[in-house]
């Protein structure tokens, strides 16, 4: 994990990179399909929905929430995903839904940069590696 200054023009300039964006989720869909099915089950999606830190509240300190309520956000996590409801996303889903995901979220930073901790490999990080690699060329 690392500290990063990042804006929400760097998370639209990621998602907005076909190049960059796509390469980045294959990686990561390849990585969660362990199964090697083109195809994510809600198991190996779990993993991935559990990295989102939906509960955490500050600072890596997370809540203690009733298990049954944490299984129905991850199942209406997963529903999110699973656009056309077969019960598997493919990587077209887990694309589109990833993307719409960060859009969300740079909408919701605003304009202004700020201070987050990222995990390195995550998307955001990407984003930023992404922005770093184009400032410095």
């Amino acid at each position: 994990m690392s500290v990063e200054v990042l804006d929400s023009a760097t998370v639209v300039n990621f998602v907005e990179d076909e190049e960059a964006f796509n390469v980045s989720i294959q990686d990561r869909f390849a990585h969660l399909d362990t199964d090697h099915d083109g195809l994510l089950s809600y198991a190996e999606l779990l993993k991935e929905l559990q990295s989102l830190r939906v509960f955490e509240t500050h600072f890596g300190i997370d809540v203690k929430t009733d298990p049954k309520e944490m299984a129905h956000v991850y199942n209406l996590l997963f529903v999110q995903f699973d656009h056309d409801s077969n019960g598997t996303v493919d990587l077209e889903e887990f694309k589109a839904e990833t993307k719409r995901m960060m859009i969300a979220m740079a909408n919701g930073m605003g304009f202004l940069p700020v201070q987050m901790v990222l995990e390195e490999g995550s998307f955001l990080m990407k984003a930023v590696e992404l922005e770093s690699a184009k400032l410095a060329a």
